[in-house]
């Protein structure tokens, strides 16, 4: 989940200034945590206290991170930010946005079967993201990180993924960025930040290749940081220790406690 927040936080300054290339500062001043990182962090909270996974206190662990962090950098999107500050009765919209998949991550770390990873994206989806495609795009992230932490090759990955939710994987990034725009779906996100993560080297790597693309790059970048993560399982100490020191502490408690309840670890740096 460090990883996913790292994303975020690389491609937050270049959102709405999109960079074609790889080649470009890890982190600036300016770079910071978004919505994404926050509504990730919400559902690792609802996950750790909930066991149950109901939608009434997925809901209300929403809510609680929306009112403590009510502007982030780059905001919320307008339909999401009317259904977690408005008054009436909060109810699903049929939503098929990217946000369901970049706050997919802790899931796939949770649970110790794919069926059961699926079956809880599908829950952390719906609550707003209640279209088809919103909720394919949080399992398919979500499976990918299982799969990655389970060991699975980028080959078992990519055919799993491709086979299962029909994501076009046979592209690699030079061909995506020529022709890639901004996409604030699911399904013109979680595929091309998929390709990102095959198309990668390292956990650096990754994340550079996922920004590169342009488009919404802080989700793109959110969510190939997820997977890169797990599967590399290794993110460069300097890398890490810079992000640690923006987190607020809410924060970071979460990520210690998904590293005690769960098969999550923290870079070892971090743990010392």
């Amino acid at each position: 989940m460090l990883g996913s927040i790292i994303g975020d936080t690389v491609g937050s300054v270049y959102e709405f200034n999109n960079i074609k290339t790889t080649d470009f500062p890890f982190f600036s001043k300016r770079s910071n945590y978004t919505d994404d990182s926050i509504m990730t962090m919400a559902v690792a909270s609802w996950l750790l206290e909930d066991p149950s996974h109901s939608m009434e206190t997925l809901e209300d662990t929403m809510v609680k991170f929306g009112k403590a962090f009510p502007c982030p950098m780059g905001g919320y999107g307008g339909m999401f930010k009317r259904w977690l500050f408005g008054d009436d009765e909060r109810k699903p919209y049929n939503s098929w946005g990217n946000g369901s998949a970049m706050r997919a991550s802790a899931v796939g770390w949770m649970f110790d079967t794919l069926e059961e990873t699926e079956r809880v994206a599908k829950i952390s989806a719906e609550i707003t993201h209640n279209h088809p495609e919103g909720i394919k795009g949080a399992q398919a992230t979500a499976a990918a990180i299982f799969l990655a932490r389970k060991g699975k090759s980028k080959t078992q990955i990519k055919d799993y993924i491709s086979k299962t939710y029909d994501y076009n994987l046979d592209r690699n990034c030079d061909e995506i960025r020529k022709v890639y725009d901004w996409d604030s779906s699911c399904q013109g996100t979680v595929p091309e930040a998929i390709c990102a993560f095959l198309d990668s080297t390292d956990f650096e790597s990754a994340i550079r290749l996922a920004v590169s693309l342009g488009g919404d790059s802080d989700t793109l970048a959110c969510i190939t940081g997820g997977i890169a993560e797990a599967f590399y399982k290794d993110i460069p100490d300097d890398i890490a220790l810079t992000m640690w020191g923006k987190l607020p502490d809410s924060f970071k408690d979460i990520l210690c406690n998904m590293a005690e309840a769960t098969s999550y670890k923290l870079p070892e740096v971090l743990r010392k």
